[in-house]
């Protein structure tokens, strides 16, 4: 469904980087939202053109914020000898297409570590920048800029962290599951199961959203939710 037209490709570290069309959805969305209900609440009596710009500025940011989890990944990946084939950011996130699974519980933990690791170091980068922009007062714009960019990595560093398959905490997961079992078929079986139950409650999520009138985040939690479970699903069947 996704992943199949590039919108933009280049190279950077080494790797391949693809931006799928598909991104532009949440491009759009971010810019939306952010123009029309943050930055008018902590920012109030601008001009509508000035938010989306600022919200243009942030979409960037949380582009940039993808790009740089992805390649924590990936050159943990290439420290150990797994050859990454690209890097495809897209409607969900953002993938390193690595050429192979690692080859011990080892090296899945740390290439799965990188990436939220990454994420939690950028929160803080932006924490700080935060501060530094309201201590000196170099103006609301930017500290509002910086807030919404800790937040949002400090967000996707803990979501990606829960234990459940394809999350990046599914793979933690997975090897310590390896570690204990000696069995990488079991424990990738175990880690999918527990990403296909957090799917349906995430879906139970998005369904309390949409009874509370929040209707695109709702719309939004069953998208992921979806997709988690088709992915956790296929793997699962695969290792049967």
């Amino acid at each position: 469904m996704f992943g199949n037209q590039k919108l933009v490709e280049f190279r950077l570290l080494g790797f391949p980087i693809s931006l799928d069309t598909s991104w532009l959805i949440i491009a759009g969305l971010i810019t939306w939202s952010l123009s029309t209900r943050y930055f008018p609440y902590v920012l109030p009596y601008k001009l509508t053109l000035f938010y989306i710009l600022l919200s243009m500025v942030a979409a960037v940011g949380f582009f940039a914020s993808i790009l740089l989890h992805e390649l924590g990944h990936s050159v943990t990946a290439r420290n150990y000898g797994i050859r990454i084939h690209g890097i495809m950011l897209y409607i969900f996130g953002g993938v390193a297409q690595m050429e192979r699974n690692p080859s011990t519980p080892k090296e899945e933990f740390m290439v799965a570590a990188a990436g939220p690791f990454v994420s939690i170091l950028l929160g803080f980068l932006f924490m700080g920048l935060t501060g530094l922009t309201k201590s000196l007062e170099l103006g609301r714009s930017l500290h509002a800029l910086f807030y919404w960019l800790m937040e949002i990595n400090f967000v996707l560093a803990i979501f990606n962290l829960i234990p459940a398959f394809p999350l990046d905490g599914g793979r933690i997961f997975r090897s310590i599951a390896w570690k204990l079992s000696g069995n990488f078929r079991k424990a990738t079986l175990w880690a999918a199961t527990a990403g296909m139950g957090f799917s349906f409650l995430l879906m139970a999520y998005g369904a309390w959203e949409i009874y509370n009138h929040q209707m695109v985040s709702g719309i939004w939690s069953f998208f992921i939710a979806s997709f988690l479970f088709q992915t956790a699903k296929a793997t699962a069947e695969h290792y049967k």
